[in-house]
């Protein structure tokens, strides 16, 4: 089949590879003029880490694995250690691989076929399904046709939208933003791995290899604004943490200021009854964003995209395919979006009691 792939992050690349090594001819649209890499690490974990051993990539991926959660830890306004983190509190198993956004990315970019073809800088603009085929408009005016059409495009899914209605009808806000942004000045080779807290915030420090993130979290009922104006996005988080100096705060904020692919956004869920309608299918968070704090987001990327192509191949029909895959994933997913609550308390404790008792917590537990 002729299938088109809307997005070029981990679920798009994964979908896109696993359909392609089973001889469909596969098209993937970005918005972007790259591979879509900006980000904390991320954890492959449960099924699918013999999901990439499937797809050949787990020893590729075991090489450049990095330990940053065994390097956490929560400070005090004077940058000393109140708190370590430990591994058991983030990772399910010592089996768990942390990886780096962009290796991951560049994983699965390199092993795609030859013949899959990659199309940066366009996007969908309109799809048409006549049960036959989706005809597809995109934003450059290039018109095509596609026997399916998969949205991978991630928590703000344009397929989504364009398929299935509005995206209010179907996210779920968790009562969080987070915001990262590079810091070139703060990589080091200890890695170390420090967040502050104050009531309702999260101001961290994330290195791994030879980089650093500033990384931020904060509590708030839902903001309206524009997810593709950055200068906004930027405010708002400036905002949030304009009366908090303790620490590194204000250099974290200049690191916000200075970084062109700052990246900000809701910590929310996307929950559908069914992840497809006639020709059109979704993957990955543009079907079921299970949230960041689940650690959890790779991890259905990988298992999504392998069960779909798997029942592509094996089915009689696409809708079947898309039935089956639904039955496959949805255990996993409704797991890892179960998983969420802990991981808001753990990281931004609303209240200074809450944070000593976290402290507190963590201390005894390292101590045992």
């Amino acid at each position: 089949m002729d299938i088109l792939v809307s997005g070029a992050g981990i679920a798009g690349l994964s979908v896109a590879l696993d359909l392609a090594g089973r001889g469909h001819r596969v098209t993937v649209v970005e918005r972007a003029s790259h591979l879509r890499v900006n980000g904390a690490p991320i954890d492959i974990r449960g099924d699918a880490i013999s999901i990439a051993d499937r797809m050949g990539l787990l020893t590729r991926i075991r090489e450049n694995r990095v330990r940053m959660t065994e390097l956490g830890r929560f400070v005090n306004g004077d940058g000393q250690a109140v708190a370590h983190v430990p591994a058991e509190e983030i990772s399910d198993s010592e089996d768990d691989v942390e990886i780096a956004r962009e290796d991951l990315a560049r994983i699965l970019a390199e092993a795609l076929p030859s013949p899959t073809t990659i199309r940066f800088r366009d996007s969908i603009d309109s799809l048409a399904d006549d049960g036959d085929g989706v005809d597809v408009r995109f934003g450059s005016g290039r018109t095509e046709r596609f026997d399916l059409v998969l949205g991978a495009d991630g928590l703000h899914s344009a397929v989504r939208r364009l398929a299935f209605g509005p995206e209010r009808d179907y996210l779920h806000h968790l009562g969080f933003y987070v915001g990262l942004a590079d810091l070139p000045g703060e990589a080091r080779p200890d890695r170390l791995n420090p967040m502050y807290n104050v009531p309702g915030r999260m101001a961290g420090v994330a290195r791994y290899k030879d980089k650093a993130l500033a990384v931020f979290l904060f509590r708030s009922e839902p903001i309206d604004y524009d997810h593709r104006d950055l200068d906004a996005q930027k405010q708002i988080l400036i905002d949030a943490f304009a009366d908090n100096t303790s620490w590194k705060v204000p250099q974290l904020l200049d690191a916000v200021r200075a970084d062109p692919e700052f990246y900000f956004d809701s910590v929310s869920q996307i929950h559908m009854p069914t992840w497809h309608r006639g020709r059109i299918g979704l993957v990955g968070d543009a079907a079921h964003c299970p949230a960041l704090l689940s650690g959890r987001g790779t991890s259905l990327a990988l298992t999504g995209a392998y069960f779909l192509a798997e029942e592509l191949e094996s089915s009689e029909n696409h809708l079947l395919a898309f039935e089956r895959y639904e039955t496959r994933q949805r255990p996993h997913v409704e797991f890892a979006q179960s998983t969420v609550g802990e991981g808001g308390d753990l990281m931004v404790p609303p209240t200074w009691e809450a944070i000593n008792t976290r402290n507190e917590r963590l201390r005894a537990a390292n101590a045992c």
